[in-house]
């Protein structure tokens, strides 16, 4: 996506093995690459799971969480440069779409901001690199609501 490689001005060239789209930023690789994704999708899980003040978002999630946590490390990896797994796997996300059955309103919306900005804070170094993927992340949190 063309607004992270603005954000993250150096850019490396794909790997072919990779199945990187070229035209998409390499946050990935700036950020650390799938350990750090990794530990991002289990982070927000286990904030989601243990927080009082999201109880409702982790209620409509099914067990095992570790499908939802595996999917979000999927998806993360292609939205921010690095292998397109979710789109190998799935096809391509259509986010909106797949979450319209779920009632997505400002709340859950706040609910799901909080974990993800949990995790971010507590796995990317880098400030600049952590406020640039939130304030993507919270324009897509806001496209998905429903109601």
């Amino acid at each position: 996506m063309n607004w992270l490689k603005k954000i993250f001005s150096k850019h490396t060239q794909p790997q072919p093995e990779d199945d990187r789209d070229p035209s998409q930023s390499n946050a990935y690789d700036l950020i650390g690459g799938e350990k750090v994704l990794r530990a991002i999708a289990q982070c927000f899980y286990q904030k989601m799971a243990s927080s009082t003040e999201t109880t409702t978002l982790f209620a409509i999630h099914r067990a095992p969480i570790t499908e939802s946590e595996q999917k979000l490390f999927e998806f993360l990896s292609g939205w921010l440069g690095g292998p397109q797994l979710y789109q190998q796997k799935y096809g391509h996300p259509a986010l909106r779409a797949r979450h319209m059955h779920f009632a997505v309103d400002e709340a859950m919306r706040d609910q799901w901001l909080l974990c993800m900005k949990f995790a971010i804070e507590e796995n990317i170094k880098k400030p600049e690199h952590r406020a640039a993927i939130y304030e993507a992340i919270s324009t897509l949190a806001d496209y998905m609501r429903n109601q």
